[in-house]
């Protein structure tokens, strides 16, 4: 578990603004799902003998032995309300977002918590491989404009046919290599065979880079699809890197799946390195029929936005690169306590009209004060001392130059929107 502290409030209001941006742009509706559901809707969806559900659910019963657990992830519980609100008779495709916290029993490290918080993009009732690249172009987006370089990992896992076939090449060439493996993989041999291509043991990697490749065992409509997807993104100039053992740690992926991680400086690959996913999604086309809806194709991605912000102030400090703080038009100095109880009032009447205003209370030398509003950068300075409360006037300072001026505090608000004006480029 973890606080979000507010000195990290303005990397996780950039990426939820980014996400509702996007979100916006690409015509998709906001979807909040409850934080308990059915412990049997996630085991049924995202598969038995995967880490999840074996592992890392949080279930339990209810006072009336109702078996429920803490969403591990919303793309089923995005399913649910797909099939529940009969959204298959709205017009297709049906567009959603969502961002929330998530709970999964996890060993904690860099970048993993057992409450964490993901958001993600779904799109319903389209098979189309258009699809599944507005998904990887808004998934590049979303940390094009945070300012984190990435690199998209993708392959294609076929249909479920296809995949039995190739399970059974990988179990033959991984059973010969059995007493080389870790003792997760040793399980995931019988249990789970795709999932041997999900381990990050060092004493695995090597057998893996060797594994049988799943391409070789798609049919051409899947290949078709693939290759479609590929150029859609080689049109949009989304850089993408092929992995043929990329498989995502869930069962109801079909064909398309890729992921997001991080791109860092040379040498700085720590905590949250080339090893580290930020998030990833793909196409789960059979899993609205297999929870009791109509068939209807899919295709999504989710975010850890934990990982994200980590990843982004690993990167900027290893670039030297100040965050952007949130821009404040103004600052208000006081002084004297008639000054702060008129300051307070002017404050209000500021924001009501659009006006950012920083100040300290706690500050009661005009000196101080203009140290941090040279601090925050501001243009401009309002002083309000006991005078001006008598007075009914305040001083507008120009930051940049010193020059003070008297005005009717009435009349504040209209001379400093006025002001602020040249610093907008859409007002010109």
């Amino acid at each position: 578990m973890h606080d979000i502290l507010p000195k990290e409030e303005k990397y996780w209001k950039a990426a939820y603004h980014t996400a509702e941006n996007l979100a916006e742009h690409f015509q998709f509706g906001r979807i909040e799902s409850p934080l308990l559901e059915e412990a049997s809707m996630f085991v049924r969806s995202i598969g038995k003998g995967t880490d999840v559900v074996d592992k890392e659910m949080y279930i339990f019963e209810d006072r009336d032995g109702n078996k429920v657990a803490l969403r591990p992830e919303e793309t089923a519980s995005v399913v649910r309300a797909y099939i529940m609100h009969g959204m298959w008779n709205m017009v297709q495709p049906v567009k959603m977002w969502y961002w929330g916290s998530m709970f999964r029993y996890d060993r904690p490290q860099a970048g993993r918590f057992r409450q964490f918080n993901q958001v993600g993009f779904e799109i319903l009732g389209d098979a189309d491989p258009v699809q599944d690249a507005e998904l990887i172009l808004i998934a590049h987006n979303f940390y094009k404009d945070l300012g984190l370089p990435v690199e998209i990992h993708i392959n294609s896992i076929g249909v479920p046919e296809e995949r039995q076939k190739y399970k059974t090449a990988l179990v033959e060439y991984y059973r010969s290599k059995r007493s080389y493996l870790c003792d997760d993989c040793k399980q995931r041999l019988n249990k789970n065979p795709l999932r041997l291509l999900d381990c990050k043991q060092e004493r695995c990697l090597p057998i893996k880079e060797e594994a049988p490749q799943i391409i070789a065992w798609l049919e051409e409509e899947s290949k078709n699809h693939f290759m479609k997807v590929l150029e859609y993104l080689d049109e949009l100039s989304v850089p993408y890197v092929l992995k043929s053992t990329l498989v995502r740690g869930l069962d109801y992926y079909t064909r398309t799946v890729f992921e997001v991680y991080p791109v860092m400086p040379e040498g700085d690959e720590s905590a949250l390195g080339a090893q580290s996913a930020l998030g990833g999604g793909g196409r789960y086309d059979l899993l609205v029929e297999e929870m009791g809806g109509k068939s209807a194709p899919a295709v999504g991605f989710s975010l850890g936005v934990e990982r994200s912000v980590s990843a982004l102030k690993q990167y900027l400090d290893a670039q030297q690169i100040k965050f952007p703080t949130q821009q404040v038009d103004v600052f208000l100095a006081q002084l004297g306590d008639q000054a702060r109880r008129r300051a307070l009032k002017t404050i209000n009447e500021l924001r009501t009209s659009g006006v950012k205003v920083a100040y300290n209370f706690s500050k009661n030398s005009l000196k101080s004060q203009l140290e941090t509003a040279n601090n925050l950068q501001v243009p401009y300075a309002l002083i309000l001392g006991q005078k001006e409360v008598q007075d009914g006037t305040i001083i507008i300072r120009d930051m940049e130059s010193g020059v003070q001026e008297i005005v009717d505090q009435k009349k504040v608000e209209h001379l400093l929107k006025k002001k602020l004006s040249r610093f907008d480029v859409n007002a010109k």
